[in-house]
C-alpha cells in the first residue's frame, strides 16, 4: 500500500484494460464475460462509446430477481446513468465521485475512450487504511 500520495491520478490507481460489452449483447453473455475476466462489472458500449456500466449485482437484482430472462435481456437495458472520471483526475476527485454516487466501481476515461476501472481493490492498494475505511463507510452507508 502506498501512503496515498496527493498527486496520484485516477490512471495511477486504476486497473487498466477494461473490456466493454456491446449494449445489444444479452445479460447471460455479460455474466459469462464477467466470469471469464474475473470482474464484477463491465462497461456497456454503443459504437465504441461507453454508455453505462452493469454489475453482477445488477444482473441478479434487476433481471433475475424480477423474473426476467438474462438470455433475452440486453446489457443496454440495465446500463443507465454513466458516472466516470477523467484519467488525469486526482484520486481524491475519484473518491468524491464514487462517494457522491454511492458506487464501488468507476470507469476511467481518456477523452471518449475507456482506459480502465477503479474498484475497491484498487483503492485498497493505494490508500492509507484510515482513508479507505472512511470511503467504505460513506459508500456503504447509502446501501
Amino acid at each position: 500500500m502506498t501512503d496515498g500520495h496527493p498527486h496520484e491520478t485516477a490512471r495511477d490507481v486504476m486497473s487498466p484494460g477494461a473490456e466493454c460489452i456491446p449494449a445489444h449483447e444479452t445479460l447471460d453473455r455479460a455474466a459469462q464475460m464477467m466470469r471469464n475476466l474475473n470482474v464484477g462489472a463491465l462497461p456497456v458500449c454503443v459504437n465504441d462509446r461507453v454508455t453505462g456500466i452493469i454489475t453482477d449485482r445488477d444482473i441478479v437484482l434487476r433481471c433475475v430477481a424480477e423474473g426476467r430472462d438474462p438470455a433475452h435481456t440486453r446489457a443496454g437495458d440495465l446500463a443507465v446513468g454513466l458516472v466516470w472520471v477523467p484519467a488525469g483526475a486526482t484520486v481524491q476527485e475519484a473518491l468524491q465521485r464514487m462517494e457522491q454516487h454511492q458506487i464501488k466501481r468507476l470507469p476511467v476515461m481518456d477523452g471518449e475512450r475507456i482506459v480502465g476501472m477503479i474498484s475497491e481493490a484498487d483503492l485498497a492498494k493505494h490508500l492509507p487504511d484510515d482513508q479507505l475505511a472512511s470511503f467504505v463507510h460513506r459508500v456503504y452507508a447509502g446501501v
